[in-house]
């Protein structure tokens, strides 16, 4: 081979998938899959704006979505990286819809009046509108015409995104996904709201919730499939069309969606989860709605998103998602489960702590290896002694140290005695969810309960300067490597490795 021609066209040859797998890299790492919140505000002693933006920044929450424009809430992100996604309420559609003018000056004084100092990413044009308020639909598509139109005029569309989000009810026969449609009587609009998206490249909203599937089909649809749980082979669930297989009920739930929009010859719009979330507490008739549930949704939901692993369908893309809710809304109407969707409760404190160590920094209450289990603050006496016995007994627990003479011993006092029998449980139980319940006489708790010479077991677990080591051999792990003694990603590697190729095959060509 030594013509320099058949040289170059060998090496272009043997270049270009590197070459093409990069520029995919590329495009893809512009739209990085993300986990963002929905913010209610239906909250007792809620967060004053200020404090609400300072508890977002502590929790490394960058995305965020709200069901108005509170102007308060818009000023107090300015400046920030946090991105929004504001909304029109419901009740203000027929207004829009109904005039230009009254667009425009919605767009004015929400989106113009804050943007770029406030990230607005997208208006989300009313809630679930087509099965919440059937009777509205006639207006959803000129409201969103009138403020897309208001939107170009001050000259901010290719910014700011518009769309409506949806409830999976307006997808019928949803598995498997490849027989899926979107309800034919909604087709008209639907029909035109994807039309609009397509153009405007912008998301179909979509609220998404494997809760209510797994409830209106227990004994069809298995509690682990909806909560993202390993599962052997035999357990997933095979579009018998396709044979992709399916692993967890959110992934079918957004597969249905994309061949709904197949359907209808739409192929180019992508999905944005605008909510999905597991209530954390029920009524009776809810018996699946509890805090371990609901932890191990939320906690598998962040680390299945940001693993990019997209859907089988689309394994390609991965659709970014807003958990429903940041806070309890306790002033939310019954059932009980309404008031229950947060990952924390009105004055900030968690809910329960999300186990999703090595997805990242999202959520800064992921702290697995710094957690304590005590008792609860006004905890009846009984109660402790009850889950003390049971701690010490069946649960075997090392309760060695709270015996008299003992480091834990004093104060002596049921509080302090439970409080360490609990830890030692939870941490021979490795934390894992549930083990730090006993029938509500126990919490969670990042600070390290430790006094004097009472060592809690949780603080012998692993020195700060062990997990500094281990942190540091999982940042220069997996999808990077060392070249000339500086760590690179894989993404910088296929840089290098092409760089170094073009040199080499010019130099072989130019010596023959």
């Amino acid at each position: 081979m030594e013509n320099p021609k058949l040289i170059i066209l060998f090496c272009l040859f043997i270049l270009l998938p590197s070459s093409l797998s990069t520029v995919i890299k590329v495009k893809q790492g512009k739209d990085e899959p993300y986990v963002g919140v929905n913010i209610g505000t239906d909250v007792s002693n809620l967060l004053s704006p200020a404090e609400l933006v300072s508890f977002l920044q502590l929790e490394k929450i960058t995305h965020v979505r709200l069901y108005d424009a509170d102007d308060k809430i818009l000023k107090a992100l300015a400046k920030t990286k946090i991105r929004v996604i504001i909304a029109v309420p419901n009740n203000q559609l027929l207004a829009i819809g109904s005039s230009n003018a009254t667009a425009a000056n919605w767009i004015g004084r929400n989106v113009a009046a804050y943007y770029p100092e406030t990230l607005i990413t997208a208006v989300a044009v009313g809630d679930e509108v087509l099965t919440t308020i059937p009777s509205s639909a006639p207006l959803l598509m000129p409201a969103i015409e009138s403020l897309y139109s208001a939107l170009v005029a001050a000259n901010l569309h290719t910014q700011i995104k518009i769309s409506t989000p949806s409830s999976f009810s307006i997808v019928l026969d949803s598995f498997p996904p490849s027989q899926a449609f979107f309800n034919q009587t909604l087709s008209p609009v639907v029909s035109q709201l994807l039309q609009f998206l397509s153009r405007t490249q912008s998301p179909l909203m979509m609220n998404l919730y494997p809760y209510y599937v797994f409830m209106q089909n227990k004994g069809v649809v298995p509690l682990d499939n909806s909560l993202f749980k390993s599962l052997t082979p035999s357990k997933e669930m095979v579009d018998s069309n396709t044979l992709l297989h399916y692993t967890n009920v959110l992934d079918a739930m957004i597969d249905s969606v994309y061949f709904s929009m197949k359907n209808l010859n739409v192929t180019d719009v992508v999905v944005l989860v605008t909510e999905t979330g597991w209530p954390s507490k029920g009524e009776s008739k809810e018996p699946y709605a509890t805090i371990d549930n609901s932890n191990t949704y939320n906690s598998n939901l962040i680390k299945h998103i940001l693993d990019r692993s997209g859907t089988p369908l689309h394994p390609e893309f991965t659709s970014s998602v807003y958990i429903y809710e940041l806070f309890n809304e306790d002033f939310r109407s019954p059932p009980i489960s309404e008031a229950h969707w947060g990952l924390f409760y009105g004055n900030s404190t968690p809910v329960y702590l999300l186990h999703v160590s090595g997805s990242g920094t999202f959520l800064a209450n992921d702290t697995t290896n710094q957690t304590y289990c005590i008792a609860t603050e006004g905890t009846d006496t009984k109660t402790l002694q009850s889950a003390l016995d049971w701690a010490c007994g069946p649960g075997r627990a090392n309760c060695a140290e709270i015996q008299a003479g003992e480091n834990c011993y004093q104060p002596n006092n049921m509080y302090n005695h439970a409080s360490y029998a609990f830890d030692s449980y939870y941490q021979k139980e490795k934390k894992a969810p549930g083990s730090c319940d006993f029938k509500g006489a126990a919490t969670i708790t990042t600070a390290d309960p430790s006094h004097g010479n009472c060592i809690f077991p949780g603080s012998k677990k692993v020195s700060n300067k062990t997990r500094q080591v281990v942190n540091s051999i999982q940042a220069s792990g997996a999808g990077s490597v060392r070249f000339f003694g500086t760590r690179m990603s894989s993404f910088d590697k296929d840089l290098h490795m092409i760089f170094l190729g073009v040199v080499f095959c010019w130099f072989y060509s130019f010596l023959s």
